[in-house]
This record gives structure tokens, C-alpha cells and sequence, in this order.
């Protein structure tokens, strides 16, 4: 899979995409990324990429030539499965959006920055809007990072346990169960009975329960 991201503060993208376990899948070649910077695209002499908003209003909104110019130089090199636009009024992330788009080649997302961007290259180019939540951060480049992450460990091979992603909260329409390490009584507290009895059978029930009645007192929505 590729990805490129069209940024107007690419330096906030350097560590997310340098450590961990998208950055295993980048030396093992499952994942590529590449963050533009769209300065490199703005006008003029001080290479302007935002300007003022018609109507009037405070705030700041990123230009259209700009990243018109960006996004048709990169789909010069080939097409996008999808052009993502990161903003607090797109489709809430969600377990399930991130599994389809870790199945894609290509994706392009665009980070927004200021009051957002020319809703002329929303209407144009962008085939999918998409929040990390509801409420507004300074720029998308940390909603991309999240995306990005969201979909890149669960590329098959970027996690040496294919199967630990497949048991995360939300897989599976439930939280996750509590887990458990090293030693077995840590200031009074021990690891229940079941998951040291090697009864794999009962291990199993017991996170299923556990799962089931996390979900129901955290998050009984995802029951209904």
C-alpha cells in the first residue's frame, strides 16, 4: 500500500511515521508513505497557500490553486483509490472504515489547516471526508497520523501476530477484555484463576463474558 499526505506542516508528520510498528511495515515494504508539502505548491514569492474567506469572517482558508496543483501532480504519477479530506464535519473513523481502506492501493489525504479548505477542491477531488471525533484540532496532520496508523498495523505482516489485531476492541462489535501479565500478585491484585488454568476453552468464555460486560457498562451503544 501507498499512501501520500498533502500537509502545509509536514514536520509534524515526521514521528508518527518513524517508529513502531508503521515503521516496520515501512522497512518490510507492506507500506509506503510520503508527506508533501504544500508549500512547495503555493503562489508567489512567498509561496502563499491561504488567504482570506469571501464574506468576511475570522480565520484563514487554505487556497484551491495550491492544492489543485499538489493533488494533480501526485495523480499524474497514478490513480487514488480514494482522496481523503481530514475535518472535524467527515465521517466519524470508526474500526470498520479503517479495515476497508487497509484492503486499498493508493490513498491520498489532505490535512486541513486554519478555518479549513476551499470547498471547491472538497467538491473536485475528494472522495471521502473523515473525523477522528467530535472536536476541532489546529491542523488534520494528527488526524492523518491517526489514520494512517489505524490502517497501516493492520496490513497483514505489520504486526508479527497477525491474529493480536484481529482481537482488538471494536473487531469484533466489542471492547476488548482486560489482559493480564507478569506477576501473577502485584500488591494484592492476581490474575484471575481461569487465565492460569490452561483450559483453553474456558479462557475463551471468560473473555467473551468479559468483552460482553465491558461493552455493556462502557459503551451499551454498540450493543443496540
Amino acid at each position: 500500500m501507498h499512501i501520500d499526505v498533502i500537509s502545509a506542516v509536514p514536520e509534524l508528520l515526521e514521528s508518527p511515521f518513524s517508529h513502531s510498528i508503521l515503521k516496520r511495515a515501512v522497512d518490510s515494504e507492506l507500506l509506503s508513505i510520503r508527506v508533501v508539502d504544500l508549500r512547495e505548491y503555493g503562489i508567489g514569492k512567498h509561496k502563499q497557500i491561504d488567504d482570506y474567506q469571501y464574506g468576511g469572517g475570522a480565520g484563514m482558508v487554505m487556497m484551491a490553486e495550491p492544492l489543485a496543483a499538489a493533488i494533480r501532480e501526485l495523480q499524474s504519477e497514478g490513480d487514488y483509490d480514494e482522496v481523503i479530506y481530514l475535518t472535524p464535519d467527515g465521517t466519524t473513523l470508526t474500526q470498520g472504515i479503517a479495515n476497508q481502506l487497509s484492503l486499498k492501493g493508493r490513498l491520498l489525504m489532505l490535512c486541513g489547516h486554519y478555518k479549513g479548505i476551499d470547498q471547491r477542491i472538497r467538491d473536485m477531488f475528494v472522495t471521502m471526508e473523515i473525523s477522528i471525533g467530535d472536536y476541532v484540532l489546529s491542523g488534520g496532520e494528527l488526524a492523518a497520523a491517526v489514520l494512517v496508523d489505524a490502517i497501516g498495523r493492520i496490513i497483514p505482516g505489520a504486526i508479527g501476530d497477525g491474529t493480536s489485531a484481529l482481537e482488538d476492541s471494536h473487531q469484533d462489535g466489542l471492547l476488548a477484555p482486560p489482559v493480564f501479565t507478569r506477576p501473577v500478585e502485584f500488591e494484592g491484585h492476581v490474575v484471575p484463576d481461569v487465565l492460569l488454568s490452561g483450559n483453553h476453552k474456558k479462557i475463551t468464555d471468560w473473555r467473551t463474558d468479559q468483552a460482553e460486560e465491558r461493552t455493556r457498562d462502557r459503551r451499551p451503544d454498540m450493543l443496540d
